[in-house]
């Protein structure tokens, strides 16, 4: 498929606004029931919807912005949704202009009875910081509605059945006529009184009380996948809330929280550690025994070494979502000045000092701070 703001004819940055109205546009052209059924016409709505429903909602285009179609949750699956457009031109016009089946821009009639689809749901997930780098299998346990075993989600007592709403007829839905300046206008609602699935329950299930569903809590082992970053989150589908008297599940939202490292610092797919070196080692070099995220590894610090220098250890960081490849693990030196010295230590150093001919402080102390006070 395309890229959705082709499809759409918007730039990456474009606003709500903007993203809406070139909807809007392309969705009265291409509706089927504009183009007589033109199966080309019919198959470009899709994709312009699909898009559009992604791009609209900010969680879904932050992901479909980082990680396609796949990392928002879109594409795959078991076929298309046309969603609130797959009724008619007239649904068109309803789900932009507040409902008016009977507008002057054609359609008309109520949708039938539907059944409702349950919430999304959200938990939050502790990850340490080696899970998120390569992958784990993790278990989530929550508290949410599921269907109702007794009446299988019916609602309804064992050896009975729904009824058909007396207050809609069957229809889920409820019409208003008013006038306006365009004419006659008929706006529709969903049923108070069966909820919009166009049943009623007369003898409801002693578990469920006839809503169909129960609070149970569940457990879900969740694949997370390798280079997952703290804050993330991946979507569970048909994991969320049962809808009432046999609607469909929600998606459950699953937010990642990861625990950082005490050495390694992320950057984007890249690690940073800070390496503390004696001022011997990165004066004379050192074959160090280094540990990184895979193992120990060697690392061979060159004499004269400073502080600041970089050292890179490829393929050591962090994988990158789609599997190609990881990023690096910097290690940065930071060579440490020696604060306390033996006797024997000092005057090794002050040798070493007066054969480099470096000016240094004197040893008796006492009379480097009347030195010191002399120019102040």
């Amino acid at each position: 498929m395309a890229d959705y703001y082709e499809l759409l004819g918007v730039s990456p940055s474009a606003t709500e606004d903007e993203i809406k109205r070139a909807y809007r546009a392309l969705a009265r052209e291409l509706h089927p029931d504009a183009n007589g059924g033109d199966p080309h016409a019919e198959e470009r709505f899709k994709e312009v919807t699909q898009a559009y429903e992604t791009l609209r909602d900010p969680e879904r285009r932050r992901r479909y912005d980082l990680f396609g179609p796949e990392g928002a949750g879109v594409g795959g699956g078991s076929g298309f949704d046309a969603g609130p457009f797959a009724a008619g031109l007239g649904d068109l016009f309803e789900s932009f202009f507040g409902g008016f089946s009977g507008s002057p821009f054609g359609g008309g009639g109520g949708r039938g009875p539907r059944s409702r689809q349950g919430p999304d749901m959200e938990v939050a997930l502790d990850l340490t910081f080696e899970d998120a780098v390569f992958g784990a299998q993790r278990e989530v346990r929550l508290r949410q509605p599921v269907a109702c075993a007794t009446c299988q989600g019916s609602g309804a007592r064992p050896g009975t059945t729904p009824t058909t709403c007396r207050e809609c007829g069957g229809s889920g839905e409820v019409h208003r006529v008013r006038r306006s300046i365009l004419g006659q206008m008929v706006s529709s609602s969903p049923c108070a009184k069966c909820g919009g699935t166009g049943e009623e329950v007369t003898s409801p299930c002693n578990d469920c009380r006839g809503e169909g569903r129960i609070t149970e809590e569940r457990a879900y082992t969740v694949d997370v996948p390798a280079g997952v970053d703290d804050g993330s989150t991946l979507r569970l589908t048909g994991r969320g809330a049962a809808g009432a008297r046999g609607g469909g599940y929600g998606d459950l939202y699953v937010h990642l929280r990861v625990t950082p490292h005490e050495r390694f610092q992320r950057h984007g797919n890249d690690l940073v550690d800070v390496l503390h070196l004696p001022i011997t080692q990165a004066t004379l070099g050192a074959h160090l025994r280094y540990e990184t995220l895979d193992g120990t590894e060697d690392l061979v610090v060159p004499g004269g070494t400073q502080s600041g220098r970089v050292f890179r250890l490829r393929g050591r960081g962090v994988p990158h979502l789609d599997g190609r490849g990881r990023g690096d693990l910097l290690v940065q030196v930071m060579v440490d000045t020696p604060t306390h010295l033996s006797a024997e230590q000092e005057e090794l150093l002050r040798r070493f000092a007066a054969a480099r001919g470096d000016d240094v402080a004197p040893a008796d102390t006492r009379l480097f701070s009347k030195i010191r006070s002399a120019f102040k």
